[in-house]
């Protein structure tokens, strides 16, 4: 807690003479974010850090392995589901990110369990949203015997589960049918900070120095 109350301090004296105008325009005018960001709770996983984004660019959505449950089974009390919901209709944000990333221990934790979480009920109901994820990694993914290439392709797959289950809220499909919103579909390898996105006419993750990024929808 020392860490962080002194780090407060030292952006206040240090930093936020560099944002002040831009805080007090945000202050002003409240916030426009052009983008809804969902991304892992994990700590090495910074949105505004590798966009280099500033603040009042994004709107961050964090939860345990960047998981978005399908409308239907999302209920009242879903915060990433009220997220969506806030920032599309009522933000009118333009493109929705979800990021995934390497060495994600949700994604882990849903292909083969782990003894800290056994106790655990609501992380467990939670990891089981992306249950249909871990059914694909066994189905398609069984010539991988490196465990790391599999959790990369779990990260990968359950980005893809994400996109198509926001392509079931209808908020998101109102938008998406009059091309007001874009989906996209990243990647984040904590090795070497690359991003890769999701290209859907080769169905592959590519490095995003090496593509355009128009979105999937």
């Amino acid at each position: 807690m020392q860490r962080l109350i002194e780090g407060v301090h030292w952006f206040r004296r240090e930093e936020f003479g560099r944002y002040q105008e831009l805080f007090e325009r945000l202050a002003r005018e409240g916030q426009r974010p052009h983008t809804l960001f969902i991304t892992c709770s994990d700590s090495r996983v910074l949105a505004e850090l590798v966009t280099h984004s500033k603040p009042g660019d994004l709107f961050v959505v964090k939860n345990v392995g960047n998981i978005v449950a399908p409308f239907a089974a999302a209920g009242s009390a879903n915060s990433t589901a009220a997220a969506i919901e806030f920032a599309i209709a009522v933000l009118g944000v333009s493109d929705i990110v979800v990021c995934g990333h390497t060495q994600c221990g949700a994604m882990e934790a849903l292909l083969h369990g782990r003894a800290e979480i056994a106790g655990l009920p609501h992380l467990r109901a939670w990891l089981e949203v992306a249950a249909p994820v871990r059914g694909l990694i066994e189905r398609n993914y069984a010539h991988l015997t490196d465990p790391q290439a599999r959790l990369t392709a779990a990260a990968e797959e359950n980005v893809l589960f994400a996109l198509e289950n926001l392509r079931g809220y209808p908020v998101v499909a109102q938008r998406l049918a009059v091309g007001a919103v874009r989906l996209h579909g990243w990647c984040f390898k904590i090795a070497t900070a690359e991003m890769f996105a999701y290209e859907p006419k080769s169905n592959q993750f590519l490095l995003v120095t090496e593509m355009a990024l128009p979105g999937t929808g």
